[in-house]
């Protein structure tokens, strides 16, 4: 069965047993500070499990793009070693929101899979919760009785906390589950072992497809466990899993999930995937191509939802995941050239059909892997020179751990590429100085990024439904509901506050979060932040108000809303603008909507020109000073609101209602705070354009307030050239006869210092010595790089057997550089590259370049005259 016919299958069923199917949320995660990426069916449910928002149903029914490569669930140095590990992968799942329980969930797993899919009973085993008694958590008696119904009781595995109790993370909804496993060995493996021996044993051929977790608990921050006011099913299917059941193979990687990848792979790089017993040599080819397909998955849909490669946060997962499958196709499949962006067009022309967003980003996603894989060939290649220079200066037959970490950590030199080059020339690596290195560095980061999360201490119970009234209003009163303690390493002692209502805007969006004050009678707690978290809107706080129960007054900074508003609004009329002007293929790629300016990134060719900056200037201030009122629609149906032309980003979530903005004839969907015509605006200035990876430009721009400061700054500036011009009448006549001065002055500057260093190079060719048949010259000279080398190569077009070093000093930055004769070279296999990395060493510093010809550069000019001497001890 193909496997676009088994998601299909999964979703009409639970279709049909009322579920509601909803799209898979973006696996890009933007709004919520405690995950980077979607790393399991649940993530985009979070909100209701914690009983902080109303589901459009009480049941639902996905199928979610999936990405684990970091936090608690990391699996990406298992990915490709093995044969079921993977970043990205699809999660099939069914939801219950205080609805059904175990037995539905179970009789439907199993109808699933047994009468609809057709699976053979005899391969599945099923486990449930053996208890906790430490925790109070008894024995899954209820769960053990619903599974007799179907499988014999030697089936029925019991499994303790590890593998049959889910949870969330350290603190959250968690609960006991029931696992469902395939045994796909041979017969004879099967009458050898039992099944049951191998479940939960990272058996390859026996897995696990299926989770059912039955959410009844929640985890608080002590550890304890306390009962949800409502129990919830969770369930979560390895769609890549049962695509290796139903087609009767013994690997994901040969199902048709990965096929044409691998397919296009064997294409590009002329490589075999051998899948019958291969060598160890083999393997490591095999090995490379399952990494590669499936590294591209999760780093197209990345980019398609939005995330670009960076050297942070979310993006440098991406970027570390890309390079990885780079390096693997540089090192086992001989690829030197980009690579991986090829096989976008096969994953687009695969998933496309389910996956809409990989084929409408499909020319984007290629550029940007394109870009991305030429950046870090280019990294490897510098590596490459790094690690000769380390090689060069190592004593013994050990690479010091340290400096291989140094070219792993500053140059992104992979620490694998490292030790199989450093085994090819018979040289070991200090692995334990490395992993030593990596720990510091390791609990450096982990220290700086702590965080501790007391639970939540309820002051009320009212609701907390659609609680932001902040469209209409900077202030209003309201009730504290519940507050929580936080302590940072970075910010120290926080508390985040939440209300029953309140006018402050949480960040989201691009858009920073409000700030202001909260007044508790006649205390004053200064907001600092506010942030929304699994549908809860916090204020950040650094003091616990002394009357907790207080009718609390909540009141916006007026003047940070007005200036966030301003450029807010902005940001449409810039889309607009850009659109109009560049074309119809300009999407918004991220933005940053903060008090002193805005940011907006998006897809775009090739650099903005000059021209069309001015023309995306005037037209947003056009928009300005026709006054054009907010025309505001809340809670629109998603689907009407863009029929009526409104725009929807890819990589966002949205719901079944909306919130549209119009300005004239921009309209887009937007929960963000606007101003109420775009006078209010004042102007619109743009303050730089630039590129921030293949086919995605950023512009960033200033608006009210900061346009007169602007305008102001540049009047100053005026006066002051004027004053130092000494107040032409026509400044621009000054300036360019300045220019031209200047011009005149630089070419018979160049003029002086070329009859200048040819009269050195006269004079140093004769004080050049003979030693042994060779003329060695070594000074130092007052030039700089470039001079001492023409001067180097003036010496030697009058010597055929010269061996030239010049030394400069400029800035207290000393140079060597080092000329070959190419008779030298030839007749004596001398090699100035291999000579001025060991002279580098007296300057504290390193360098290369060609056999005939190569420089150094360092920080120790004192160790020049060492420098000279060793050099002409060699001949």
């Amino acid at each position: 069965m193909k496997s676009e016919l088994i998601r299909k299958k999964f979703l009409n069923f639970f279709q049909s047993k009322q579920h509601l199917i909803v799209p898979s949320a973006p696996i890009v995660l933007k709004d919520d500070p405690t995950l980077m990426f979607n790393n399991s069916g649940m993530a985009q449910f979070k909100e209701f499990f914690l009983g902080n928002g109303t589901p459009p149903s009480k049941r639902i029914a996905d199928t979610q793009k999936c990405l684990r490569v970091s936090g608690k669930h990391n699996d990406l140095e298992e990915v490709g070693i093995d044969t079921y590990h993977h970043t990205m992968f699809e999660m099939l799942g069914n939801w219950s929101f205080g609805d059904y329980f175990k037995k539905d969930a179970i009789d439907w797993a199993w109808e699933f899979l047994t009468e609809e899919l057709k699976l053979d009973k005899s391969l599945l085993y099923v486990s449930v919760f053996e208890g906790n008694a430490a925790e109070n958590v008894p024995f899954d008696q209820e769960a053990f009785d619903l599974w007799k119904r179907y499988v014999a009781e030697d089936r029925i595995i019991l499994g303790n906390k590890k593998d049959n109790f889910w949870e969330m993370g350290d603190q959250g909804p968690c609960g006991p589950c029931s696992e469902i496993h395939v045994d796909l060995r041979s017969a004879e493996e099967r009458a050898q072992i039992p099944g049951r021996e191998l479940v939960n044993a990272d058996h390859p051929h026996v897995v696990e497809i299926w989770n059912l977790v039955f959410m009844e608990f929640n985890r608080k921050a002590d550890g304890s466990l306390e009962k949800l006011p409502e129990k919830h099913v969770d369930t979560g299917m390895g769609f890549e899993r049962l695509s290796m059941a139903m087609q009767g193979v013994k690997s994901n990687y040969d199902t048709d999930v990965f096929t044409p990848l691998i397919q296009k792979v064997e294409t590009i790089t002329g490589a075999s995937y051998t899948k019958n017993n291969p060598n160890v040599e083999q393997e490591k080819i095999n090995i490379a191509i399952r990494v590669i397909a499936d590294h591209v998955r999760a780093v197209a849909f990345a980019i398609a939802d939005g995330q670009l490669p960076s050297n942070t946060g979310a993006g440098y997962v991406i970027r570390r995941i890309l390079r990885r499958a780079v390096r693997y196709g540089f090192t086992f499949l001989d690829a030197k050239k980009p690579f991986v962006c090829e096989l976008v067009a096969t994953l687009a022309a695969q998933m496309g059909e389910s996956f809409p967003e990989i084929v409408a980003q499909q020319q984007l996603v290629t550029n940007v892997i394109r870009e991305e894989e030429q950046a870090f060939l280019r990294t490897l290649d510098q590596g490459l020179q790094l690690l000769d220079q380390v090689i060069a200066q190592t004593k013994g037959d050990t690479v010091s751990g340290q400096k291989a970490f140094e070219l792993y950590d500053t140059f992104g030199f992979p620490i694998d590429l490292t030790a199989l080059i450093l085994r090819e020339r018979n040289l070991k690596l200090d692995e334990a100085g490395f992993e030593a290195a990596m720990l510091e560095q390791k609990t450096r980061s982990r220290a700086a990024g702590e965080v501790t999360t007391a639970d939540w201490v309820q002051v009320n119970d009212r609701e907390l439904d659609n609680p932001f009234v902040g469209y209409d209003s900077l202030t209003n009163e309201t009730t504290l509901v519940r507050y929580r303690k936080i302590d940072s390493k970075k910010d120290g002692i926080r508390y985040q506050l939440v209300l029953e209502s309140t006018s402050f805007y949480p960040e989201g969006g691009g858009q920073l979060g409000d700030r202001g004050t909260l007044t508790f009678g006649n205390e004053v707690i200064e907001v600092l932040d506010t942030k929304k978290e699994n549908n809860l809107i916090m204020h950040i706080v650094a003091k616990l108000p002394e009357q907790l129960t207080a009718r609390v007054q909540a009141t916006v900074d007026a003047v940070w809303r007005k200036h966030i508003s301003a450029n807010h609004s902005a940001t449409h009329l810039l889309h607009q603008a850009l659109r109009h002007i560049l074309g119809t293929h300009v999407e918004q790629k991220g933005s940053l909507v903060a008090p002193g300016y805005l940011r907006f990134d998006f897809s775009h060719f090739s650099k903005v020109t000059a021209e069309e900056l001015q023309q995306v200037e005037s037209f947003v201030n056009a928009r300005i000073n026709e006054n054009l009122p907010l025309v505001e629609r809340r809670a629109i149906a998603f689907a009407d609101a863009v029929a009526e032309g409104a725009m929807a980003l890819f990589g966002e979530k949205y719901g079944d209602k909306v919130r549209a903005i119009k300005f004239g004839d921009s309209v887009e969907l937007c929960g963000g705070i606007h101003v109420p015509s775009t006078s209010a605006i004042w102007h619109f200035k743009i303050s730089s354009e630039s590129a921030v990876a293949a086919g995605i430009r950023r512009i960033e721009a200033i608006t009210g307030e900061a346009v007169a400061n602007y305008f102001a700054e540049q009047e100053s500036e005026l006066k002051e050239i004027k004053s130092i011009l000494k107040n032409p009448q026509d400044i621009q006549k000054s300036i360019k006869q300045l220019q031209e001065d200047l011009q005149k002055a630089q070419e018979q500057l160049e003029k002086l210092n070329k009859a200048k260093f040819e009269a050195l190079a006269t004079q140093l060719s004769t004080q050049g010595s003979l030693q042994n048949g060779i003329e060695v010259f070594a000074f130092e000279i007052d030039a700089d790089a470039n001079q001492a080398k023409d001067v180097a190569f003036a010496i030697g077009a009058n010597h055929n057997h010269a061996a030239i070093l010049l030394a400069t000093n400029t800035d207290g930055k000393p140079g060597l550089s080092i000329y070959l004769s190419k008779e030298l070279v030839a007749e004596k296999q001398l090699n100035a590259s291999t000579m001025v990395r060991e002279l580098g060493k007296y300057i504290q510093g390193g360098g290369g370049g060609q056999p005939f010809f190569a420089t150094a550069g360092g920080k120790n000019p004192d160790g020049i005259q060492q420098a000279i001497e060793a050099f002409k001890a060699q001949f």
